[in-house]
């Protein structure tokens, strides 16, 4: 699978105004959403509102700022009140009645905002709002959905030497050639959102799926600060979970629509290997009289049972896809001419 993936340096990125004219009318008439779930970030959040406004408000383009709290304990919703008290207009206020999580978060923003083209960030101020100008402009070059990329991130070595990993292994599994799958710096075409499922913690994975459902993936540098306020709401336990839903995501995306191409042949593989097995041990029997008591002839009766149970586990699939088949999910239309 491959993806159009854009890394240009940050120097090379040019601003909305600096673009030719027909650019610059379409972006004139996007109407921008950013999404912004947060957790226990008091002190971050009045800076935030007011570092997106002096951004957004030279933009041309009308924008809400879509506040999604996860459940704060620290004084973090009042504050977003006052906010939306001192801004109507552009501030928009989700509560949790619990943390649920930054998936929870970011599916909540979807679903309740209202732009054609969307914003997330962290609220932390380590994104920086001065690059939202240079998301809507590579968005404005025909992709679909753009990643931020840290090149230059200012985090402990805890978190960064396992991204690092993770972000590796990610891409080299995937063909997705991004450089940092995890960035909660993205900015998306409306579309992508309604067409992803998201739950559990898939939000790290949304440009593998994003790219597999067909839309185009770039990737973009970007400022990346050190955090003043609070402190990170992710251990490195994380990383562990991130590999097991990457395995799904994994499943999700490649064989959902075809299970019986990985049970069936995973269990094929090792019917042959125990049938394999037998056919020796029955040449052995008969030269020697004696293979009872032979580790072998145990492992080829495991391989040809578990090997039949995984065919079958393949064939269930099947019949579940059957089932619950939907038209729908099998395409995604780009446009239509009627």
């Amino acid at each position: 699978m491959t993806v159009e993936v854009a890394t240009q340096p940050q120097s090379d990125v040019v601003s909305a105004h600096e673009l030719h004219e027909p650019v610059a009318r379409a972006i004139d008439t996007i109407d921008l959403s950013i999404v912004i779930p947060f957790f226990n970030e008091v002190e971050s959040l009045p800076r935030l509102h007011e570092k997106l406004t002096a951004v957004l408000s030279t933009q041309h383009v009308t924008y809400e700022m879509v506040f999604i709290d996860d459940g704060s304990t620290d004084g973090s919703y009042d504050c977003m009140r006052t906010l939306h008290l001192q801004d109507p207009e552009h501030v928009r206020v989700l509560s949790f009645r619990r943390n649920f999580g930054k998936t929870a978060g970011l599916v909540a923003g979807f679903d309740n905002c209202r732009g054609q083209v969307i914003i997330t960030m962290d609220a932390d101020l380590q994104d920086d709002p001065e690059e939202i100008p240079h998301f809507l402009d590579k968005l404005a070059e025909g992709y679909d959905l753009v990643s931020g990329w840290k090149k230059e991130r200012h985090d402990p070595l805890s978190k960064t030497l396992p991204s690092k990993i993770f972000n590796k292994v990610v891409s080299s599994a995937s063909g997705i050639g991004l450089h940092d799958f995890d960035c909660g710096f993205k900015a998306y075409r409306r579309e992508v959102t309604e067409d992803l499922k998201l739950y559990a913690d898939l939000h790290r994975f949304i440009p593998v799926m994003a790219a597999w459902r067909g839309y185009r993936v770039a990737e973009m540098p970007v400022k990346h600060h050190p955090r003043k306020f609070g402190k990170s709401k992710y251990g490195i336990g994380r990383f562990a979970k991130g590999g097991l839903d990457f395995l799904k995501v994994m499943f999700l995306t490649k064989y959902m629509q075809k299970p019986l191409h990985l049970f069936g042949g995973v269990g094929a593989v090792l019917v042959m290997l125990g049938v394999l097995s037998g056919i020796y041990l029955t040449e052995e029997h008969f030269r020697t009289g004696n293979i009872g008591s032979r580790p072998l002839v145990d492992l080829s009766v495991l391989l040809v049972i578990t090997g039949v149970q995984l065919f079958s586990l393949g064939l269930l699939g099947e019949m579940l896809r059957h089932v619950s088949y939907r038209r729908t999910e099998e395409y995604s239309i780009r446009q239509r001419l009627e």
